[in-house]
């Protein structure tokens, strides 16, 4: 099943528009997070928002799919000359045989959330309210195939935190199964009312950037991103600069619906699944980009699987603090941090935090360091549970 191709990526996040902007922020060791006032309350905290899609609407004949997850996806899909090489991909294979897998957690959430503040005396949603293609779940993977004029299986994966990790594993085994023969795949999301107070009432909203695996963490930075990426077989004779899927692992522990298992054993599972899939040994692995969201209760339970697999040797760090925490887009986000990391031979750096957390083990980089990057282990791990890992690493290697 593995390993597969990333033939082309692109990522637009609250860095800028495309793969150039990350790769700068990732060597300058800076971050994009912005200060929001969440409410009227003087609730304070930072986002990862992407400025460009305020003033962005959807051309003709997309019009009907106006909303924010959707702009930014259509955002997106066109940097990098990512929709052109999906195009040439579908001339070789045939439009059927291109599957879309999109990771998302709020979909169209915002747009249902104005609709409703806009009701009128009866309670009726405005006319130009369109579930189908704003707020429903699929509707972004169906937007995505309707943009690239794909013509193969689509799905939308939500499993919190982990949706946009999950949606590799999927596509490989489509791709296995002679089904099709490559894949986009990737997450969006964007931020809206139902998170930002869903988070605060949770108490795991920060009220300054988040600062993962801090002694003084208080909380995770929310974020937007639309990240994707083109999946297919590995030619037989790969070049030494692709980067590819190497492997990946899922659990599901089911220990809490918003807490980790505190002995990190759900995480563990996934990567070392991710591992078994690759034919690799905790050795094997360069760098690791954390899940690290800067709560006092996942930053623990990850150091204790990542620290109990691999030793306190490989270099570690999160990047939450550089995007943000986006959701469903977050593990497409970071799966394109990690090929860039192996691409650029860069180990980005937990930016954001101050003081390594005493308690936690894990060789944590808090500035960016060049060295030679030839597999990450990226992971994603979501609400209830749902564990992801995956392994990204170069064809040379």
């Amino acid at each position: 099943m593995y390993p597969l191709t990333l033939s082309r990526f692109t990522l637009t996040s609250c860095l800028g528009s495309g793969l150039e902007a990350t790769r700068r922020a990732l060597a300058d060791g800076r971050s994009g997070l912005t200060h929001w006032r969440v409410d009227d309350s003087g609730f304070d905290t930072f986002v990862g928002r992407v400025p460009a899609l305020s003033d962005m609407r959807l051309p003709q004949p997309w019009a009907d799919w106006e909303c924010r997850n959707n702009r930014l996806a259509y955002l997106a899909l066109h940097q990098d000359d990512f929709a052109d090489c999906v195009a040439r991909a579908a001339l070789r294979y045939g439009a059927r045989r291109v599957g879309v897998f999109i990771g998302t957690t709020t979909s169209g959430i915002r747009e249902t959330e104005d609709a409703f503040a806009r009701r009128d005396a009866d309670g009726a949603l405005p006319a130009c309210f369109r579930y189908r293609h704003a707020h429903a779940g699929f509707a972004v993977a169906d937007f995505v195939r309707s943009v690239l004029g794909l013509k193969g299986p689509a799905t939308v994966i939500s499993t919190a935190c982990s949706s946009s990790a999950k949606v590799f594993p999927a596509a490989a085994r489509m791709i296995a199964s002679g089904t099709i023969d490559a894949a986009v795949v990737g997450g969006v999301d964007t931020l809206c009312g139902t998170t930002l107070f869903g988070f605060r009432s949770l108490e795991l909203l920060a009220q300054t950037p988040c600062q993962p695996f801090d002694v003084d963490r208080t909380g995770l930075s929310l974020g937007e991103a639309g990240a994707f990426v083109l999946l297919e077989r590995a030619a037989g004779a790969a070049a030494p600069d692709d980067v590819l899927l190497l492997g990946a692992g899922e659990s599901s522990d089911a220990y809490h619906m918003s807490t980790p298992h505190p002995e990190g054993l759900g995480a563990r599972l996934a990567i070392e699944s991710a591992l078994a899939s690759a034919r690799l040994s905790a050795q094997d692995i360069d760098y690791v980009n954390l899940h690290g969201t800067g709560t006092r209760t996942n930053d623990p339970a990850e150091d204790k699987a990542v620290t109990g697999l691999l030793g306190l040797r490989v270099p570690c760090s999160s990047t939450k603090g550089v995007t943000g925490h986006a959701l469903g887009a977050a593990g497409a986000v970071e799966a394109i941090v990690s090929a860039l990391a192996v691409q650029m031979r860069i180990l980005p750096g937990g930016v954001t935090t101050q003081r390594q957390d005493p308690a936690l083990h894990c060789n944590f980089l808090r500035a960016p360091q060049t060295g030679r990057v030839r597999r990450v282990l990226s992971n994603s791990f979501g609400f209830g549970g749902t564990n992801c890992a995956l392994l990204i690493g170069a064809a040379a290697a």
